[in-house]
């Protein structure tokens, strides 16, 4: 039978106990099942929710007056790099060089496409791992995170790098474009080569409607070259497909036979052309500034060469076209050339489908001007006082002094 008094002071009791800790806590909640007799322990337990284990062991800590040590740190099992203490350190090697920092520039954090079940991969067939020993995908991933990397998919993101002439660029291309809308005589092309697309029966990461069977790997050896325009006068897109290099040369036929097509020859008379100041269509690039120059000769037509600055290209028009080409056939096969030449057809652009195209010539590479040949060029040219080479200007009546004579129509 309980004592009335551990009823009327049971709350008393259970708040000071609740203050113990340890070996107090269990000492006291021993002696308080031998004083309550027979069924003390099973009442103590239910009372203050521990085991009759920790009870019986403060009744031998009370009677024999020696606490015993708690070992609370050794519960559990060991952490995996305890285990494997090279583990922190052949994960880290095998992702160092497959990550990235944060695209967005704001943290330290470096970001990884690998997944766990690679990284575990890995490490059995480079680091000698056996599939027993090591953890689960689970705690690789723990340990993933721990060191710092994160699983994340990579966006485009406001560039953090600047050159000291960034602002002064964008100010430039605003006011100019700004000017060009309210001009009807004015034609505004973003121009710009997308990375070569490879021909073959391999996933490009999209997702189908219907299941889609492709090969495992992208062996194949057979490419074609976009390059593109697009007429932000008109939301028309022309696009340009060849399977050798896309030179200067290339490029300026390509603006002029779109000129021709799209009859501005007989309506507009000023051409702003937005690009990345590139290897190939670089204001310092002779063979394009000798070509356009011709250009502005010909057909009498002030040019403006208007580029993004460095480490912002994705700000170009095109940029976004090219996006919207991939979305369009990225879960497909380009099994050929003729696939990829239907695919970009049948894309839209605000509606409208592009104009496209198949270069069969093949055009000369690394053709340029001697240094005395470009001074004539050079001395028409009117380059930006304050930005230079990021925005020039080609006047078709210095243009034709620069020829030294009037190019026929």
């Amino acid at each position: 039978m309980v004592p009335q008094w551990f009823h009327k002071c049971k709350d008393f009791i259970k708040e000071t106990v609740s203050l113990l800790r340890g070996s107090q806590k269990r000492v006291a909640l021993g002696r308080l099942s031998r004083d309550l007799g027979r069924g003390g322990q099973v009442l103590v337990a239910r009372t203050f929710k521990v085991s009759r284990n920790t009870i019986r062991k403060g009744v031998r800590e009370w009677e024999s007056g020696v606490a015993i040590v708690d070992k609370f740190h050794e519960r559990g099992r060991l952490l995996a790099e305890e285990k494997l203490p090279d583990l922190l350190v052949d994960i880290q090697s095998i992702i160092d060089g497959q990550s990235q920092t944060d695209p967005s520039f704001k943290t330290e954090k470096l970001y990884t496409r690998l997944t766990v079940k690679e990284i575990r991969k890995q490490l059995i067939r480079e680091k000698g791992y056996t599939a027993e020993e090591l953890p689960t995908h689970q705690t690789i991933n723990s340990k993933v995170n721990q060191l710092g990397y994160t699983l994340k998919k990579v966006k485009k993101a406001k560039p953090f790098k600047k050159i000291a002439q960034t602002d002064a660029i964008f100010d430039k291309l605003k006011e100019t474009h700004e000017e060009a809308k309210v001009k009807s005589n004015v034609v505004r092309l973003s121009i710009d080569t997308k990375d070569r697309v490879k021909i073959g029966d391999f996933s490009r990461g999209g997702s189908s409607r219907i299941q889609v069977k492709a090969d495992d790997h992208d062996f194949s050896k057979t490419f074609v070259t976009p390059f593109g325009i697009l007429d932000v006068t008109s939301d028309q897109i022309a696009l340009s497909f060849t399977k050798s290099k896309v030179t200067a040369d290339f490029m300026v036929d390509a603006i002029e036979q779109y000129w021709i097509s799209s009859g501005y020859r007989e309506s507009k008379d000023t051409l702003i052309i937005n690009s990345d100041n590139g290897p190939e269509n670089g204001s310092r690039r002779t063979q394009f500034i000798k070509r356009l120059v011709e250009f502005a000769a010909r057909y009498e037509v002030k040019v403006i060469l208007a580029y993004y600055p460095p480490y912002h290209s994705k700000y170009n028009p095109i940029e976004r076209v090219w996006g919207r080409l991939e979305q369009h056939w990225n879960g497909d096969l380009l099994h050929d050339e003729e696939t990829v030449y239907a695919f970009a057809k049948t894309m839209t652009w605000k509606g409208k489908h592009p104009v496209v195209s198949v270069v069969e010539q093949v055009y000369e590479t690394g053709k340029k001007l001697s240094k005395k040949a470009m001074e004539a060029y050079e001395n028409v040219i009117e380059r930006d006082s304050e930005i230079g080479k990021w925005f020039v200007t080609l006047l078709p009546e210095k243009c034709k002094e620069a020829l030294d004579v009037e190019i026929p129509t």
